[in-house]
């Protein structure tokens, strides 16, 4: 089945309607309406596999991905535009330029946490970049799912743009398939075998993976901002985010503060009782419910801890006195739970930053924004939002990707057109000025090497050039003596000269 799937996609690539701008955009307007027309379908799906509140649905994906679009479709035909490039003195008179040309039948397998957001957004570019995708909807967050299943074909091309429904099983057997690229989105356990099973074909991968996001908070900070600011970041979608700030790491002085001030703005945001909030919503499935609970066990709790499995709902919680080997600070928490590590001051929080795997994101909060620059020249990670969360992931004009075991490669805007794009690069010789190519010809000699050496590693003598080129400006001052007669004889004898004086005064 998935091998007819994708051959039915390659074959209508083959055709070449995607190699049209106008076809591109036209596919995106469609994915602009479906988008608009089922407003409501979309934010009762979201709600039923999240809890998200009609909203949260909109701000958080739908609007996000209608943005994407916009963006997308006003810019694509500057970004498909051939790159001309700087050339070199052997190609003065050519063509030189990238030209960007679509992979082919290109794989996207999107999450459940945005199963909306982040699944569509890198499918826009890969329609933008001229591919065929087969689209794959996590199987976790079901009713999505079933949404895309059901009203993508409705509004895109259905042989260009399928749409792959299932499990492990089912994506085992995509994957046995060869593409021209993989674009996955969750984590970094799948990210491996996504990418075991592209080294078979050697398939390119942009692996959107997560890990543990470190908040650092200066003890000179504003407190109360960084604790608004943290607390919306950290409790969002009940913290399944791939950018939450899974820790705090601060000076033992702020902590009693830092927590009254998280404790305050839980209140302000979902009440006394964040369960019967419309705003707060659940965790997954009972799986990921268990899992993320057993993270409690042996951890003290400054705020929070409630649960109740019967509607997986686990509370906004803040652990304190957590021990860097807890089992919380083992794997990426991917929930409510926000733990406090207490360090004596930022190089020791650098240090501890350092000790773990590159994250996807990293925050820091101070004052001083020379306490922000050095966090970030002494650590690596995706991408750093200072004085802030989450907002780097907001600028289109930003790639945002991980690295090492946060993952590789880069979406939004344009960024994610230049990832499903290959980057041809073009020349275009002129017929013409043969007599140049003579350096590049049998014989060879010490002379023609010391010229192409001089010519291609930019290291010019003014004077030797001035010299080489007399003879050319020679010959201009003949044909214009010829066609004007004395009336410019004067004037291009002269021209001869200033020039030759000109190449040996600069050459002094």
């Amino acid at each position: 089945m998935m091998k007819n799937i994708v051959n039915t996609a390659r074959a209508a690539f083959a055709t070449g309607k995607t190699r049209s701008l106008d076809f591109r955009i036209q596919q995106l307007e469609a994915m602009k309406r479906m988008i608009i027309e089922n407003d409501a379908e979309i934010k009762q799906a979201l709600n039923a596999d999240l809890h998200k509140s009609g909203f949260i649905a909109y701000s958080y994906e739908i609007m996000g991905l209608l943005a994407e679009i916009e963006l997308t479709i006003d810019n694509l035909h500057t970004w498909a535009a051939p790159q001309h490039v700087k050339k070199n003195l052997t190609t003065l008179g050519d063509d030189v330029y990238i030209n960007y040309e679509p992979l082919g039948v290109v794989l996207v397998i999107g999450a459940w946490n945005y199963p909306l957001v982040v699944l569509l957004q890198p499918v826009v570019g890969a329609i933008a970049a001229g591919n065929a995708v087969v689209i794959k909807p996590s199987e976790v967050a079901e009713h999505t799912a079933k949404f895309m299943e059901k009203f993508v074909p409705r509004y895109l091309d259905k042989e260009l743009y399928p749409v792959v429904n299932g499990g492990v099983p089912e994506t085992t057997e995509l994957l046995a398939e060869r593409f021209d690229h993989i674009f996955y989105t969750g984590n970094t356990n799948v990210g491996k075998i996504i990418m075991t099973a592209a080294a078979k074909f050697l398939t390119p991968v942009t692996l959107e993976l997560g890990g543990k996001s470190p908040c650092y908070i200066d003890k000179d900070c504003d407190i109360d901002i960084a604790s608004r600011r943290i607390t919306w970041g950290k409790f969002v979608n009940c913290g399944q985010t791939c950018i939450a700030p899974d820790y705090i790491l601060c000076d033992k002085s702020i902590q009693g503060k830092l927590i009254e001030k998280i404790k305050e703005t839980l209140k302000e945001y979902y009440g006394d009782n964040p369960k019967e909030s419309p705003d707060y919503e659940r965790i997954i499935n009972k799986r990921h419910f268990k899992r993320v609970l057993s993270l409690l066990e042996g951890e003290k709790v400054a705020i929070g801890g409630e649960h109740d499995e019967s509607n997986c709902y686990i509370a906004p919680t803040v652990l304190v006195d957590v021990k860097p080997e807890a089992k919380v600070m083992q794997e990426e928490i991917f929930g409510p739970l926000l733990p406090i590590i207490t360090v004596k001051d930022v190089d020791e929080a650098i240090q501890f930053i350092n000790k773990g795997e590159k994250p996807l994101a990293l925050y820091a909060f101070a004052n001083n924004k020379k306490i922000i620059r050095k966090i970030i020249s002494q650590t690596s990670s995706g991408g750093v939002t200072g004085n802030d969360v989450f907002m780097h992931f907001t600028i289109a004009a930003l790639p945002f990707g991980g690295v090492g075991y946060s993952g590789m490669g880069a979406y939004h805007g344009k960024h994610t057109f230049d990832t499903f794009s290959h980057k041809r690069a073009c020349l275009i010789k002129s017929l013409a000025m043969e007599g140049v190519n003579k350096l590049r010809y049998p014989p060879y000699s010490q002379k023609k090497v010391d010229w192409t050496k001089m010519i291609l590693m930019g290291k010019i003598n003014k004077k030797k050039l001035g010299l080489m080129l007399l003879p050319f400006v020679a010959v201009v001052a003949a044909v214009i003596l010829k066609k004007y007669r004395w009336q410019l004889a004067g004037r291009g004898l002269q021209l001869a000269m200033y020039f030759q004086r000109l190449c040996f005064k600069q050459d002094q």
